[in-house]
């Protein structure tokens, strides 16, 4: 069943290789969406995909590169809306 979240991933997430460590596992898992970093000091995820591929990645993403330091993820799940064709990094 396809499913879709949104994260806010915070700490010392901007700088490390975030995004693109969440734009290599997005894609290897087949996850449509984006990651943006935000002005806060904060990353933005949207994910849209498969469910066990979805809380794979989030568990991932929870940890991050081995360069960064996350502290909290906001999660909510949202409504799959089918808008993305892949997975990439939004400015």
């Amino acid at each position: 069943m396809k499913t879709a979240i949104h994260l806010i991933i915070k700490g010392r997430v901007q700088g490390v290789g975030f995004r693109w460590f969440a734009v290599e596992n997005a894609r290897r898992r087949n996850l449509t969406g984006y990651v943006k970093n935000l002005i806060s000091g904060d990353v933005e995820v949207l994910a849209e995909g498969e469910e066990a591929q979805i809380e794979d990645f989030y568990l991932l993403l929870k940890k991050g590169p081995s360069f960064s330091h996350v502290t909290d993820v906001d999660l909510e799940r949202k409504e799959v809306t089918g808008k993305y064709d892949e997975f990439y990094v939004e400015y």
